[in-house]
């Protein structure tokens, strides 16, 4: 009896050494996605222009690195806060830690190399080495032309520096270690010719990254076949939202709208009617820029939703809103 004991000692320490060495090497080794690239942006007027409407109105940085006016529909951001971050992802949202949106204007990164913030917009690394938590959905963006990520760059670069000061996330354990294991290095693609209509509406869901919110989601992570079909829910102070199923499903999603349904549905909100008006403690709200998804361009928006409409239906019927 005594041998088994002192072999099932033996077995216990050798697991102990083993994840020791394991999480050390995450810890430490980890993320190894290279160096960042020595890269100098021209910050020429169409880049500057080209990123900004990304920036603004299709990957939507601002909404996340910009203070939203959770007072009013669709938490439009703050005027002259464009850039300032503050935004909180934290557990009460369903996120593993409390992860804050970093200032991204001069005042921010402007001590960041253009290869640095390449890097971090397309692998998840930050100026220091350091992994960034998904939050910013940089396995999508690590997909897009770098053409794009140059223009994103340049028109980062024009904004108007917010003296602000972020400070820093705070991953629950064990994403605090695991986390170093999500940064990957960026399968870059190539912007596809704006003739071929569902090609482009891929690239630019992909650089929306609708499905990070238009699935249903486990510990953080998207339940695999539940991709563009809905379900996730976010709790406001009003109640909770789920995402809305965006499959061609005629009854539980989209398959039921026109294209001219699906483009007034984005372009209504550049009426400040729908927007920007004031809801009550009670009132359903929604965390979806619309003000800002609203400026894309017509044949964007044509593009987006004859990609949709390739898609599997999905029948998942989901809620709207469930007040608190």
């Amino acid at each position: 009896m005594k041998k088994l004991f002192k072999v099932i000692g033996i077995i216990v320490l050798l697991l102990v050494v083993v994840a020791v060495a394991a999480a050390s090497y995450v810890k430490l080794a980890l993320p190894n996605v290279g160096d960042a690239p020595k890269l100098t942006v021209e910050r020429t007027p169409a880049r500057v222009e080209r990123g900004q409407y990304l920036a603004n109105h299709v990957n939507v940085c601002m909404d996340c690195h910009s203070t939203r006016d959770w007072s009013l529909f669709a938490g439009p951001v703050v005027p002259g806060d464009m850039g300032g971050g503050g935004e909180i992802f934290n557990q009460e949202m369903g996120f593993p830690g409390n992860f804050i949106s970093k200032n991204i204007t001069p005042y921010g990164i402007g001590n960041w190399t253009d290869g640095e913030i390449f890097r971090a917009i397309t692998t998840g690394v930050n100026k220091d080495g350091k992994a960034l938590f998904p939050v910013m959905p940089y396995h999508a963006y690590g997909k897009m032309d770098p053409e794009d990520i140059y223009s994103i760059i340049a028109y980062l670069r024009t904004l108007n520096p917010i003296k602000k000061d972020i400070p820093a996330s705070e991953p629950d354990f064990p994403v605090s270690i695991l986390l170093n294991t999500m940064p990957t290095k960026a399968p870059l693609g190539k912007r596809p010719p704006e003739d071929n209509i569902v090609a482009t509406g891929k690239y630019l869901v992909t650089a929306a990254s609708c499905v990070e919110c238009h699935s249903k989601r486990e510990k953080g992570d998207i339940v695999p076949g539940s991709e563009f079909g809905g379900g996730q829910e976010f709790g406001l102070p009003s109640g909770t939202i789920t995402s809305r199923n965006i499959t061609p499903d005629v009854k539980t999603g989209i398959g039921s709208w026109s294209e001219e349904a699906f483009v007034k549905r984005f372009k209504m909100y550049r009426d400040s009617n729908y927007v920007a008006h004031k809801v009550g403690p009670k009132d359903m709200n929604t965390i979806m820029p619309w003000a800002m998804y609203s400026g894309m361009e017509e044949k964007d928006l044509i593009a987006i939703y004859a990609y949709l409409r390739t898609l599997e239906p999905k029948i998942n019927e989901v809620p709207k809103f469930i007040p608190n």
